[in-house]
């Protein structure tokens, strides 16, 4: 009998034991309900920007209970900003059969809304969607798409200001934008004319398409004295920002940005949307979809935290002293 016993215990811690390995097995599976998520990402898998929104994303969906592996499954696509890269991404995604599909930038949402009609969108950092023709309206883009905007007409002026207020002298300034990336920057550029200007200051437009462009026109700008430039939202310049800021600090160029993360690498000064909060802000609508809602009934979102950030060393080596009062203001200042 009292081998009977023993042999009944050593069954029962067997069973018990494979019962807690399945367990904890199907745990560290995701469940057959799991919902997808597509991102899709213009910059390079390893570029700190892309990390940083990556991030701040998760974070969110983690925050609103969707735990990745269990119940949540992502996706990522570092596309670069190759145009035949970004297609083939976007042509992966759908075929891995996303929930939803969260793109960066404009020409992420062009190829995605290109590709499918029905899967929902949410567009992150995209400026001016409705005069890109991506919806009909804001309150109401209706379809398959609603998402995140990013930088507004006004802000070429307060961008002018800025980087006249570091450098009084400043008396001539270069937007530069690739226009195939940032179409939107033309009519920007077009309404900025059109406005009463507070200064002196002339600005022009400065298109680019190749690193060869971008050298052309910082040369120009660093043979002419009291000039500036104006790194404009798109992710042409975002994915070259190095050879930008080496080239410009080079010919004595001071250059202002909508992005922190150029003024970390070494540009002047940045003034624009926080896109970690944006991408942050960005999971309660995935979140929402996944749970039924229709992005097309999801009113488009502006940006809500802005920051200026100034790069003191940069602003030495260029010869500009900036003043305690522009300091108050700054809401980081790299030393």
């Amino acid at each position: 009998m009292v081998g009977a016993v023993g042999r009944r215990k050593f069954i029962a811690l067997v069973v018990g034991a494979s019962a807690s390995l399945t367990a904890a097995a199907a745990c560290a599976q995701p469940s057959q309900q799991a919902r997808r998520v597509g991102v899709l990402l213009p910059f390079d898998e390893n570029d700190v920007e892309a990390k940083n929104r990556l991030k701040q994303f998760r974070l969110g969906m983690r925050d609103l209970d969707w735990i990745e592996g269990r119940d949540l499954l992502i996706d990522f696509r570092f596309a670069g900003g190759n145009p035949e890269s970004i297609k083939r991404h976007v042509a992966e995604l759908i075929k891995w059969g996303p929930d939803v599909i969260l793109s960066y930038a404009t020409p992420g949402l062009a190829a995605v809304r290109r590709a499918t009609s029905t899967i929902p969108i949410v567009f992150v950092n995209v400026t001016d969607p409705v005069g890109q023709g991506f919806i009909p309206n804001i309150a109401h883009p209706g379809g398959n798409i609603t998402g995140f905007t990013f930088i507004e007409q006004e802000i070429v002026g307060k961008w002018i200001n800025l980087l006249s207020d570091l450098k009084p002298d400043l008396s001539q300034v270069a937007l530069m934008f690739n226009p195939e990336t940032a179409p939107f920057f033309d009519p920007y550029y077009r309404a900025f004319k059109a406005s009463p200007q507070r200064g002196p200051v002339e600005v022009e437009l400065a298109h680019v398409r190749s690193v060869a462009d971008i050298d052309s026109t910082i040369a120009n700008l660093g043979s002419r004295p009291h000039s500036g430039l104006v790194l404009a939202s798109d992710i042409f310049l975002v994915n070259t920002r190095a050879s930008i800021i080496k080239l410009a600090n080079e010919r004595g160029v001071p250059t202002i940005s909508p992005y922190r993360q150029f003024v970390v690498d070494g540009s002047l000064v940045a003034y624009g949307p926080d896109t970690g909060d944006i991408s942050r802000r960005a999971s309660a609508y995935v979140d929402r979809i996944l749970k039924g809602a229709k992005p097309g009934n999801l009113p488009v979102q502006s940006p809500v935290r802005f920051e200026l950030v100034v790069n003191l060393k940069t602003a030495k080596a260029l010869g500009i002293s900036v003043r305690d009062t522009f300091l108050e203001l700054c809401d980081d200042v790299i030393e």
